[in-house]
C-alpha cells in the first residue's frame, strides 16, 4: 500500500542523512578507519610529546596533557570531537565485541557486546571541556562491561 505523505517523509529525512551513514552502508571498516584519523588532537598530543597508538596507555596520557585548548573557543569543540572518536577508536580495537554504530542521526556511537551504547563524542566534548571524565576513566567503565 502506498501512502503518499509517508514517502513524502521519507525523501525528505533520507536527504537529511549524514554523509557519513554512506559510507558505514559501502564499507563499515574504511568507516571506522575514518573515524579514528582524529587529525587535530593527533597532532596536539604529537606535538605535546604524546605518542596516540590506539592503546589504553594512550588515553591516560591524553588526560595528562595541559588543556591549552580550552583557551581557543574554536578549537574546543574540534578537540572534543576528536578526543571522542579517538577514545571510541580504542574501544573498539581493544574491547572484544565493541564496534562503531550509527545512530539514525549519523551520530558516531560505540555499542559494547553487552549492547549498552557509548556516546563516546559527548564523552569527548565533557572531556576537552572540564577534563571530566577522563578518557581513561570512561574507557575503564567500557573496558568491564
Amino acid at each position: 500500500m502506498e501512502i503518499p505523505f509517508l514517502g513524502n517523509w521519507r525523501s525528505r529525512h533520507q536527504a537529511e542523512r549524514s554523509p557519513l551513514v554512506s559510507v558505514f552502508d559501502r564499507d563499515p571498516e574504511g568507516a571506522a578507519e575514518l573515524l579514528a584519523e582524529c587529525e587535530l588532537l593527533r597532532a596536539r598530543a604529537e606535538g605535546a610529546g604524546v605518542r596516540l597508538d590506539d592503546t589504553p596507555l594512550s588515553l591516560s596520557a591524553l588526560d595528562q596533557l595541559p588543556p591549552r585548548w580550552r583557551d581557543d573557543p574554536e578549537e574546543l569543540p574540534w578537540i572534543g570531537n576528536d578526543a571522542g572518536l579517538y577514545l571510541g577508536t580504542v574501544v573498539v580495537r581493544t574491547v572484544p565485541g565493541a564496534s562503531w554504530e550509527l545512530r539514525p542521526d549519523g551520530q558516531p556511537v560505540v555499542r559494547l557486546a553487552s549492547g549498552r551504547e557509548f556516546d563516546v563524542v559527548a564523552a569527548g566534548l565533557d572531556w576537552a571541556t572540564t577534563g571530566s571524565p577522563e578518557l581513561s576513566q570512561v574507557y575503564a567503565e567500557a573496558a568491564e562491561h
